[in-house]
């Protein structure tokens, strides 16, 4: 077990309210997860379970591993409640009660007020990355949802940082929570940070210089403002760097195929905010860049934690501008120790290798009885690829991505047009 696992889980299976501290990428879903499913009832068809989310991709994320981890208990019904797309199919899913529900505050509250979630048979209710819907704006809307729960539940509350506001919604609706804290920091030994004196106006050719000298199948390069991340992603395109922006304009659906993309190895580059960053989840990510420092030594703690995950080793790199000297020193005085200065490389005479895979999209998913096991069915039968041409599979409601080797893709669209998926036709495009 992670050391959040083997904190938390212990006390949660006894029954106890806990507060825990942990970075991203703890494992801490899986303590709570388990718990959960632990004292589920599954013949019983109501509400036990809610997990509430700060963004869409974190609520996605979390269903899908709680689904995981239930498989081996007959019958349990999961759904995932966000906004950004149509409360009707999601009225539709509540027809018949489901076990577990996670979802984000703002469409739980709307769902809530219709009458459409019944919260009596509710057991355990958990507030994952509380600090990040502090920061979004919804604790209002998660202390009007707990107001509504039963007091005999379990309330176990995951978070990076406890702000007060955070310790002061614990007191709240807390009962004498056990505290779990895992070590804030990041393990040296597993990421290394390094950081470069860099002038403002030098920072995009700097990071070119980083992306062809490190070579990295994954870089995750975080900007303060949606401004310097469009004009970086533009800077890099223009130097033939192929690269994706993620940014809080984005319609939704463009949103999750930017993420889709990155997950699954069709993009080697993203430029994204911090706010547009959140919920987003890379098991390998080797390399994260900072564009310029956060003003909040906190963020950049979270920035840390998005590689060296899963057993991986990650690296780390900050460009620092001599106004944001101050910002610096905040963050070693959050850190161990002092900054690791290195020097900038030389000015690479390389390119960045295309990705190894393509992104197919398919006009169906969940709602059509769409598997990931149809797919893979389909691209080693009529598309013609072998297993190892099939990469990570993305199955939502209504759509399905599929990563397929690069080269291959016109081919496999090209055949699976004049074949079926599941006996039906569905229409593809490549992303």
């Amino acid at each position: 077990m992670t050391p959040v696992q083997a904190g938390a889980l212990p006390l949660m299976l006894q029954g106890q309210d806990v507060q825990a501290q942990a970075k991203t990428g703890s494992g801490k879903t899986a303590a709570f997860a388990l718990a959960m499913l632990a004292r589920l009832q599954s013949e019983q068809v109501q509400l036990q379970g809610l997990v509430l989310c700060p963004t869409r991709e974190l609520a996605d994320q979390v269903s899908k591993e709680i689904r995981a981890l239930a498989r081996f208990i007959p019958n349990v019904k999961v759904v995932t409640l966000c906004g950004g797309i149509s409360i009707r199919p999601q009225l539709a899913s509540l027809k018949h009660e489901p076990h577990i529900v996670v979802g984000t505050p703002g469409r739980i509250q709307e769902l809530l007020n219709l009458g459409e979630l019944q919260f009596a048979g509710l057991q355990s209710v958990v507030l994952d990355e509380a600090d990040r819907m502090l920061d979004m704006g919804f604790l209002e809307d998660v202390g009007n949802i707990l107001r509504h729960t039963p007091d005999t539940r379990n309330t176990w509350l995951f978070s990076a940082t406890f702000p007060k506001q955070i310790r002061a919604l614990s007191q709240q609706f807390q009962r004498n929570p056990a505290e779990v804290t895992v070590e804030a920091q990041h393990d040296a030994s597993v990421i290394e940070q390094r950081f470069y004196k860099v002038e403002t106006s030098a920072k995009p050719d700097a990071v070119l210089a980083l992306l062809l000298e490190q070579q990295a199948d994954s870089c995750l390069i975080f900007c303060n403002t949606k401004i310097d991340a469009k004009d970086l992603t533009d800077f890099l395109w223009k130097r033939g760097i192929p690269v994706l922006n993620l940014n809080g304009d984005l319609e939704q659906r463009e949103r999750e195929e930017v993420l889709v993309q990155f997950a699954n190895g069709s993009c080697r580059v993203l430029v994204a905010t911090d706010v547009a960053a959140r919920g987003l989840d890379i098991k390998a990510l080797p390399l994260v860049i900072a564009y310029e420092l956060s003003n909040d030594a906190d963020v950049h703690t979270h920035r840390v934690g998005r590689t060296g995950r899963a057993g991986e080793t990650g690296l780390v790199l900050s460009l620092v501008a001599p106004i944001e000297m101050g910002r610096l020193a905040r963050i070693e005085a959050l850190g161990d120790g002092d900054a690791n200065w290195s020097r900038l490389p030389s000015p690479q005479n390389k390119s960045l290798p295309a990705p190894a895979m393509r992104t197919l999209m398919i006009d169906a998913g969940r709602q059509d009885k769409l598997r990931p096991g149809d797919i893979v069915g389909a691209l080693t039968g009529e598309g013609g690829l072998t297993a190892d041409q099939v990469g990570k599979i993305d199955v939502f409601a209504t759509r399905a991505y599929v990563a397929v080797a690069g080269k291959t893709i016109d081919k496999v669209i090209e055949k699976l047009r004049a074949g079926k998926i599941k006996g039906r036709n569905f229409r593809l495009r490549k992303l």
